[in-house]
Parts: C-alpha cells; sequence; structure tokens
C-alpha cells in the first residue's frame, strides 16, 4: 500500500470514527442530561463496561491481534485464507457462548470485582442491567472477528461504520422511552444487545459481497493451534490492561458519581484516540504483516514512521486542548439537566489528567503493530505486566490523597511506561523500528505548533467566558469559535515552521 493510499486509509477508517465518537458525544449527553452522575447512570455504565472489558480482552484485543497478521499473510499467499476465518469464528463463538453462560450466573461477582464501593440498589441495578447487557460481548466480538477479515482485505468503510449503529440505537431508544413506557435505563440496557445485532449483520453482509462468507465450524487445524499459541500471551496482555481499567473503576467506585465522572472523562480523551490512534492501529497492522511477507523492511519503515507523524500532528493539539481548556469542553458538552457545576468541574480534572497522557495512548498504537505483525505477543505482554504494576501501585497508593483522581493519574503514568517500552523494544528490529530523519525533524516542529495553539485558546476562552455562561445556542458557538480559532492558529504555525507540508495534505485531499 503506497503511502498516499495508507493515509487515505487512516482517513476513512478515522472519519467514521470521527461520525461515531460525535454520537457517542450525543449519548452521552443524552446520559448526563437525563440521568446525571447519579445511581441508574453509574450502575448502567458499569454494566455496560463488562461486555466492553471483556470484548476488549478476547476480539479487539488477543484474539485480532494474533488473527489479523495470520488471515493477511494466507490471503497475501494464496491459501485457504476463507477456511481458517470459518474456524477462527467457530473457535471464538463457543468460548464466548461458555463465557455469557458463566456471566449469568457470576453477575453479582462481576459487578463486585467492577465497583465493591457499589450497594443497595445501585448494586442490584448494575447486576440486573448486567445480566441483559452482556451478550453483546458475542455479538461485538464476533462482529470484530468479520471487521478484522474486512480490514485485510483493505476495504475499511463498514468495518469502522459499524459503531455508529450503537450510538444510533442507544439515542432513538433514550429518545422513544415515553413512547415505550420505559425508563431510560431500562431504554439503555435494552438497546446495547439489539445494537449488537445491528453491527454484527452489517460486517458480515459487508464480508459476503467482498466474497468471505463467514459461517462457523470448530475444528483444531495446525493453524489454529498456530493462532492459539500466539493469542494466548496477547490474551494476557489484554487481562493486564483491563486489570489497569478495573483498578480505576474500583478507586472511582466509593466516591459518589465518580463513575459517571471518569465515564465522560474518558469519553472526551477517546474522540482523538478513536479518530487517531486506534484507526492507524487498525490500518498498519495488516499494512505491517503485507509487508513483511513480501519482505519489504524499508516500506514497512516507512509505513511505520508517517503513520507515527500523522498521529502526532493530530494527537499533539488534542491533549493540549485538553490540558488547557478542560472545563470549557466539559462544560458545554454536558452540562445540563442532571449535570451541574460541580460535576463539571470534577470530570474537568481528570479531562486535563487523561489528556497528558494521549500521545503516550496514540502512539502505543503506532509502536504494537511493529511487534503484532511479526507474530510477536510475548514482549508486549511483558511491558504490560510493568505497566499494570506502575498503575496498580499508583492507584492504591494516591488514594488516599487523590481520591477518585488517583485513577486517572495511574493511568497517564502507566500508559508513558508503556510508550517507554515499547519504544526501547522495538530498536531490536532494525531500521523499521527506528525514527527516520523526517520524522526526527518535524515532531518537536509540532509540539511548538501545538504549545502556541494553547496559548491562543486558553486566552479566547477568558474572552468568551460570558458567552461560555450563556444559553446553550451561545455556548456551542463559542465552542465552535474556539475550535475553528485553534485549528487555523495550529495548522498556519504548523506549515509555517515546517512541521508538515501542504502537500500532504493535497496529495491526501485529492485521493
Amino acid at each position: 500500500m503506497r503511502p498516499i493510499r495508507l493515509l487515505a486509509a487512516f482517513v476513512t477508517v478515522g472519519g467514521w470514527t470521527l461520525a461515531s465518537r460525535l454520537l457517542g458525544f450525543v449519548r452521552d449527553m443524552m446520559i448526563a442530561a437525563f440521568l446525571g452522575a447519579g445511581p441508574v447512570a453509574e450502575a448502567f455504565l458499569i454494566a455496560f463496561a463488562l461486555p466492553n472489558m471483556f470484548r476488549r480482552f478476547f476480539a479487539e484485543g488477543a484474539f485480532n491481534t494474533a488473527f489479523v497478521p495470520m488471515f493477511a499473510k494466507r490471503y497475501e499467499a494464496g491459501g485457504d485464507a476463507k477456511g481458517f476465518a470459518a474456524e477462527a469464528a467457530g473457535g471464538l463463538g463457543l468460548l464466548l457462548i461458555i463465557l455469557c453462560l458463566v456471566a449469568l450466573v457470576f453477575m453479582p461477582w462481576l459487578v463486585w470485582a467492577m465497583a465493591s464501593g457499589f450497594s443497595g440498589d445501585k448494586f442490584d441495578m448494575a447486576v440486573d442491567m448486567g445480566r441483559i447487557v452482556f451478550v453483546y460481548i458475542l455479538l461485538i466480538s464476533m462482529a470484530a472477528l468479520i471487521s478484522g477479515v474486512l480490514n485485510a482485505l483493505g476495504q475499511f468503510a463498514a468495518a469502522a461504520a459499524a459503531p455508529l449503529l450503537l450510538n444510533i440505537i442507544l439515542i432513538g431508544f433514550m429518545w422513544a422511552s415515553p413512547l415505550l413506557g420505559i425508563d431510560v435505563g431500562t431504554a439503555l440496557t435494552w438497546g446495547v444487545p439489539i445494537a449488537g445485532v445491528a453491527q454484527l449483520a452489517l460486517v458480515w453482509v459487508a464480508a459476503r459481497r467482498a466474497g468471505f462468507t463467514i459461517i462457523p465450524k470448530l475444528g483444531w487445524s495446525p493453524d489454529m493451534k498456530r493462532l492459539a499459541i500466539i493469542a494466548a500471551p496477547a490474551a494476557l496482555a489484554g487481562g493486564v490492561v483491563q486489570i489497569n481499567l478495573l483498578v480505576g473503576r474500583q478507586v472511582a467506585s466509593f466516591t459518589d458519581g465518580a463513575i459517571a465522572w471518569l465515564s465522560y472523562a474518558d469519553r472526551l480523551y477517546q474522540l482523538p484516540l478513536g479518530v487517531v490512534g486506534i484507526a492507524i492501529g487498525v490500518v498498519l497492522l495488516p499494512e505491517l504483516s503485507r509487508r513483511l511477507a513480501a519482505g519489504d523492511r524499508l516500506g514497512g519503515q516507512s509505513a511505520a514512521n508517517r503513520a507515527a507523524e500523522f498521529a502526532m500532528a493530530l494527537s499533539l493539539p488534542s491533549a493540549i486542548a485538553l490540558v488547557v481548556v478542560p472545563g470549557l469542553l466539559v462544560g458545554v458538552l454536558f452540562e445540563r439537566g442532571a449535570f451541574g457545576a460541580a460535576d463539571t468541574a470534577a470530570t474537568a480534572m481528570a479531562v486535563a489528567i487523561y489528556g497528558i497522557g494521549l500521545p503516550a495512548f496514540v502512539l502505543q498504537k503506532v509502536i504494537s503493530p511493529l511487534f503484532f505483525a511479526r507474530e510477536d505477543t510475548r514482549r508486549p505482554f511483558y511491558y504490560a505486566v510493568v505497566s499494570m504494576l506502575i498503575n496498580l501501585g499508583l492507584a492504591i497508593g494516591l488514594m488516599p490523597w487523590l481520591g477518585y483522581l488517583a485513577a486517572p493519574v495511574a493511568t497517564t503514568s502507566a500508559a508513558w511506561a508503556m510508550l517507554g517500552l515499547l519504544m526501547l523494544g522495538a530498536r531490536r528490529f532494525g531500521t523499521s523500528g527506528q525514527m527516520d530523519a523526517r520524522l526526527r525533524r518535524r515532531v518537536p516542529r509540532q509540539i511548538l505548533a501545538a504549545m502556541v495553539m494553547g496559548a491562543v485558546i486558553f486566552g479566547l476562552g477568558w474572552v468568551l467566558a460570558p458567552w461560555l455562561a450563556a444559553g446553550t445556542g451561545l455556548r456551542f458557538a463559542a465552542l465552535g469559535l474556539v475550535v475553528l480559532v485553534g485549528a487555523i492558529s495550529y495548522g498556519g504555525v504548523l506549515f509555517a515552521i515546517g512541521g508538515l507540508a501542504r502537500g500532504d495534505f493535497g496529495r491526501l485531499t485529492k485521493r
């Protein structure tokens, strides 16, 4: 895949992801307005976190990390890629059906493991909601596997668009809850599995049109044995990542409202992470796998460096904005209805801390494929264990002094530690794991441009303070003006000092 096609693929995935995340904001704005940071909101957020946690553990984490490179190499070599995908789907489906049955029985223990600070009605609500939404893990994990097939085929649109359906359906159910005669919490709970069915159907049809009708079948071929061997360390690494998240939720569960505050903060920093980092990771893994299979190491280095350059150019201004004007962002997006000024202040502090870690989160998505494309899942696991220990020590150690903010401080610190370990480990890959001259020249200039932008939007936020305290229309207008002026100032400085070339975006736009 030539660099221009690689960037075009990033934009395809990132564009659909941006649309999904914007709808996610609408969804969370409605949840905040209807439920605030109250017990129903917290119970639903914990219940919904359960299938998402296992989803990252099994599908998007361990399984696809191992599956996509193996599938891409078989497809590139003309092997039985379709049969391999069917066997993988059968094995994953059987594992997840067993997991769902076990979770139904042990749901109270799962909720306790997620939020031991819950008690009474809030705990019972989380258990009841969890039993309904947990089936989402089966549906979305199968959709993730089929999405991996589509990505390996170079067809990114359907897989990237599928998450839109979740937000559309949840927004629709909340809006229609009075017509349905149910409360908002119940509408959200039943909307999750229905959305899972819709997402699976979308990617399955897309794969069928691409010539890959995937019907799961059980088998234990040498390919499946190899898949299990590669996936096992990745599964352990995924488990470590989820332990990090689990520790954060446990810390937050002892402060009323903190689960919701961290969830809304997570939504803000996940927007640039999803649009930039995850999009790049999705495109880069099959691309590197194909280049390694063809023996094109220089092409692999170029792909990774251009991905890092593109990631930093977009994530740095986002990180600066999250750190400099978190209160402005949270206030405009969420402060209404049941979500008050105190909730805004608490959420904004978490947003600023997560913003400090955003570049580390994004660059992890760029560097990790260097390992996974070589079917090396062991070293990332070892690095993840070190990251987990750092997260665990800081979250628990700082809790008496920082309360719920110990969770984002620990998460951000662990993210930078993980990035450092990945960068050191990637040096063993020779030139393909190193920064080229162009990247070393441009990144410092991107940092400078982002800092200039930060000063501009901070001052503009102060000037527009009366607008930000006015009605909803003026508040959104003020936010839009801050975003526009920030983008212009960043882009102007970036191009003026050579942090990015105008021709890069010109060729990309033409493509």
